[in-house]
This record gives structure tokens, sequence and C-alpha cells, in this order.
């Protein structure tokens, strides 16, 4: 039996079916986890840790000096005198001891609160499909990202989306359709638009939709 010929007149080989291939073979394999560790971004805090260091290194250095200068036989500075003075003779419940105990306090809380919490509350963590990459979202980029797929809905004449990072609110004006027909398009479309952001902790959708002012 001859095989049947091509558009050239060259011969092609049929399709062997494979018996035993069941429907389940066809189904695609799921996608694969993320990677752990698509925690949040962590600030270097360059502007906070120069001001310390500064600060630090121009108390050492006025303190060295006045060492020096009294190991010199020179009288120590002013400042320090009058410092000790006043540490000595002011009572421990004087206000300006309770301001300065006061300030110290909140300064150092300040530092322990930058040193434990991450910043950078703008990027938005990316899934990690490979443990060598990492990426982030920028909160604005996400907002402008569900505006534009908000305005593809009929009916919606102007949205304003605030994207954070539990949550998304969309405020949406429409001015044709059915309010809760308009809704449930944007929660479709929204849901969709959210997870195809990619990020590791998808926000939560708030949706509100309202009709336009009257002018004047």
């Amino acid at each position: 039996m001859s095989e049947p010929l091509g558009s050239e007149g060259t011969t092609r080989r049929l399709p062997v079916l494979d018996k035993d291939r069941t429907p389940e073979d066809d189904v695609p394999e799921p996608a694969p986890e993320p990677a752990p560790g698509s925690g949040r971004f962590w600030s270097a805090r360059r502007v906070p840790a120069a001001v310390v260091a500064l600060l630090l290194a121009a108390l050492a250095g006025v303190l060295l000096y006045d060492i020096a200068a009294v190991r010199a036989d020179r009288p120590p500075l002013r400042v320090r005198r009058e410092l000790a003075r006043q540490l000595a003779e002011r009572p421990l419940d004087d206000v300006w001891v309770l301001v300065g105990a006061g300030v110290a306090a909140a300064l150092g809380l300040w530092l322990i609160l930058l040193a434990v919490t991450p910043g950078l509350r703008d990027v938005l963590p990316m899934r990690r499909p490979d443990p060598d990459v990492r990426a982030g979202l920028h909160r604005g980029a996400a907002g402008l990202v569900l505006r534009d797929r908000a305005m593809e809905v009929a009916g919606v004449q102007s949205v304003q989306v605030r994207a954070g990072r539990r949550r998304a609110d969309v405020r949406a004006v429409s001015h044709f359709r059915d309010l809760d027909d308009v809704r449930a398009d944007l929660d479709a479309v929204l849901g969709d638009a959210v997870r195809g952001l990619g990020l590791a902790r998808p926000p939560a959708l708030s949706v509100r939709v309202r009709r336009p002012g009257r002018k004047g």
C-alpha cells in the first residue's frame, strides 16, 4: 500500500495515534510554587545612618580634644564644665532634665524602629519563581495598571486607585449602566489584573462605584 503524496509529490508519513494516551495526559502541569524569601525589601537607611555617624563623630572629636587639653594641663572646655555643673545642681524632676531625657528616649526609639523595620513601603515584593531572582513593583505602577484596566470596563467615566500593601482602593464613576453591573465587571477585571501583577501578597480589592455629581 502506497503512502499519500504531498503537495510536491513527496511522500508524507501519516500521524501515529497513541491508543494508551488518556485525556489526563493533556492537562498542563501546575505552575511551580514561588521560592521562599519573597518578603519586603529592606531600606539602606543611608540618611539616618549618615546623620547619626556625623553626630557621633563630632561628639567623639570634641571629647577627645577636651581630654587631650586636660592632659596638656589646659583647662577643660567651658561647655563640658557648664554641662557638669548643670547636671550636678539640677534635680531629676527639673523640667529641662525631663525634656532632655524625653528627647533622648524618643531618638533612641526612632533609631530602634528604623533598625527593626524594613522600610521601602512603596515597593511591593513580587513572586520569586527562581531563588536567584528577586523583583519588586512600585505601588504607583500597580495603581496605574489597575486604573488602565478599570477604564476598559463599559460605563466607567473616571477611576481613582490607591494601591497599598494589603488593600487596593478603587473609586470609579459610572455615567451609564447599572451600578451593580459595573461593580461586578470591575471586580472580575481587577481581580484578574491583581493576579497578573505577580505580587507575592496580592492586595485585597475594595471597589466603590457612584454616579457623577451634578454640575452647578
